[in-house]
């Protein structure tokens, strides 16, 4: 079951925000779950088009992780001054690689392709054998002006 978001113990003293979820397999009820903490971690820090990004954006990995892999996934967001990061562990060892689709793809095949566009980096971090990846993206997040 999908966990409430968590904010960090050495917040106050560091300027770090965190939120940590672990979802479900085939939870995707959870990915609005993922995707409203992570819009609430953000909503006074940020400006609306990063909350809108990084939204769209986490929606599309952690889908990923769920539709894509046979367990669930670890959802990790982490606000450090002005710069966003967030990962999704899951547990298949398997790289996801971002192509081009074709009309008959339907909805398939565009979130690691929006991911490359989008974000401001991004990558794929493979774990030790037999414990999966990290696929993560970073945002610049400049304050609300």
């Amino acid at each position: 079951m999908a966990r409430e978001p968590s904010v960090g113990d050495g917040a106050a003293r560091t300027g770090t925000t965190e939120i940590r979820r672990s979802v479900r397999r085939a939870d995707l009820k959870a990915v609005g779950e993922v995707r409203r903490a992570l819009r609430e971690l953000v909503r006074h820090r940020c400006r609306a088009e990063t909350s809108d990004v990084a939204e769209l954006l986490v929606t599309e990995l952690v889908s990923n992780a769920l539709v894509h892999t046979e367990q669930g996934a670890e959802v990790s967001v982490t606000l450090v001054a002005t710069r966003l990061r967030v990962e999704v562990r899951d547990f298949n060892a398997r790289r996801p690689t971002p192509y081009v689709t074709s009309a008959d793809d339907g909805t398939h095949g565009r979130g690691l392709v929006l991911v490359q566009a989008l974000a401001d980096a991004w990558g794929v971090d493979p774990l030790a054998p037999g414990r999966g990846k990290v696929v993560w993206f970073e945002l610049e997040a400049p304050a609300p002006a």
